[in-house]
């Protein structure tokens, strides 16, 4: 499923027309990224939540050349499933 469907499919069952199902999906997204800026945990009982992760900075080789190069230190959001929701699907 793809954005264009997940939007279809949210106006289905929501009882939306897709242009306000996408501007819930369009509001939903952008709370998610202005939450994780602010450096906050965002956890949706019965879902999951979502958070900032650090990487630290580590070595690695470029394949074709070999080369050692230093792949600097970052944050990745991260999403980890509740296990509510997991257990929905291992009846």
């Amino acid at each position: 499923m793809n954005k264009t469907e997940f939007i279809k499919a949210l106006a289905n069952n929501a009882g939306y027309t897709i242009k306000e199902a996408t501007v819930a999906y369009d509001a939903f997204v952008a709370s998610v990224v202005e939450g994780l800026s602010q450096g906050e945990k965002i956890a949706l009982t019965g879902f999951g939540t979502f958070e900032l992760k650090e990487r630290p900075e580590r070595d690695a080789f470029n394949p074709l050349t070999k080369e050692k190069v230093t792949i600097k230190a970052c944050k990745v959001p991260a999403f980890k499933f509740g296990s509510s929701f997991k257990d929905q699907f291992n009846n």
